[in-house]
């Protein structure tokens, strides 16, 4: 049976279409559309519901460094109110889940994709000593106030959490509402997630939704906003059998660390190159090249696409790739097939919309 987040009737008020996501009924899109919920986020301020999302506690004084023995980042140095995103490895070097972990006076908070929570809980369960202490939040909703407009709207209400960082978070309150908020997102623009009980969920998104700059944002142009970003998505750009390197994700190993599972694969990659790597791709044609399309240089396939659409702020299709290597020149024209038409693309620097992070 799927579930409902805190939220569900109010999605249902907004005019949301709902459709099933990881294991919940999620909204879609809501009555004015997909391209103008994108533009809106990028010109004001989106709201979007990410309840399904899973959030866990790891307690203990050891907690920092049983999960830092399971993750490709050094968090050793992080600070209470600190934040770092990093992928959890397999002895493969795959990738099991990329998540965002914040340390707490108690130990760490961790953010996991919808999708991957219930197998991470159990993986995270298994592989910690009796010295941690693992919870599952529960009882918490999840929000994202993401756009240019997001710090003046939580300025007029913590302005606490307007003064934070990107990958910073505290906790506040909102109207009177405790929240943890952190500045971070998954759309490139400046914004904030906020953590607040179920019980005050509806109202604190009410509160957010009748400022005159921000509108609720569907899982759609959620979609089209991080791929615009460049950022991965789980079971698309990243999975168990594609490695951090593979994934143009190597900025986050450590340098010089080499105790993480599959190191000895992903750090022969760091230092020969991989097989295929993560790149993005403008497509000349008003036709968008899906998921599974495979490229090809001349006759020859070099790799497949992992995500693709239209993308609003640039106003025509595009896409990310995982190719050979030596065929990802800035520029060269490559190719796909889509319903018999014979469609060029070109190898692009990602993102494709610049980040818009306060640093």
């Amino acid at each position: 049976m799927l579930k409902k987040t805190s939220l569900y009737n109010l999605h249902l008020e907004l005019g949301a279409k709902m459709v099933p996501f990881a294991g919940y009924l999620m909204p879609v899109q809501y009555g004015k559309g997909t391209l103008h919920e994108h533009l809106h986020c990028r010109s004001h301020a989106g709201f979007f519901d990410i309840s399904h999302m899973g959030q866990c506690l790891i307690l203990g004084d050891d907690a920092v460094h049983e999960i830092g023995q399971l993750i490709v980042s050094d968090i050793a140095g992080l600070k209470p109110g600190e934040q770092k995103y990093t992928v959890f490895t397999n002895s493969d070097g795959g990738i099991i889940d990329d998540v965002v972990i914040t340390r707490i006076e108690s130990g760490l908070m961790i953010i996991v994709n919808a999708a991957c929570k219930d197998k991470d809980f159990k993986y995270f369960y298994s592989q910690l000593s009796g010295r941690c202490c693992f919870n599952e939040l529960t009882g918490q909703a999840l929000f994202a106030l993401q756009g240019p407009a997001a710090a003046s709207v939580m300025k007029k209400f913590s302005a606490q959490a307007a003064e934070l960082s990107f990958m910073q978070a505290c906790g506040t309150y909102i109207n009177g509402i405790k929240c943890n908020v952190s500045r971070s997102g998954y759309t490139g623009e400046d914004g904030f997630e906020i953590l607040v009980g179920n019980n005050y969920a509806e109202q604190l998104a009410r509160l957010l939704l009748a400022e005159d700059d921000v509108e609720p944002i569907g899982l759609a142009a959620r979609d089209t906003l991080r791929m615009e970003a460049g950022l991965c998505l789980y079971g698309h750009e990243i999975n168990e059998s594609i490695t951090p390197v593979e994934a143009g994700l190597q900025w986050l190993i450590k340098k010089g660390y080499d105790q993480f599972p599959g190191a000895d694969k992903i750090l022969a990659q760091m230092q020969y190159g991989s097989e295929k790597i993560r790149v993005g791709l403008l497509v000349d044609s008003k036709i968008p090249v899906r998921e599974g399309s495979v490229i090809c240089n001349e006759a020859i396939a070099v790799g497949y696409v992992t995500s693709g659409g239209f993308s609003p702020s640039l106003g025509r299709p595009i896409a990310m790739a995982l190719l050979d290597p030596y065929t990802v020149e800035l520029g060269n024209p490559l190719c796909t097939m889509v319903r018999d038409h014979r469609i060029t693309v070109s190898v692009t620097p990602l993102p494709f919309v610049p980040h818009r992070y306060l640093r």
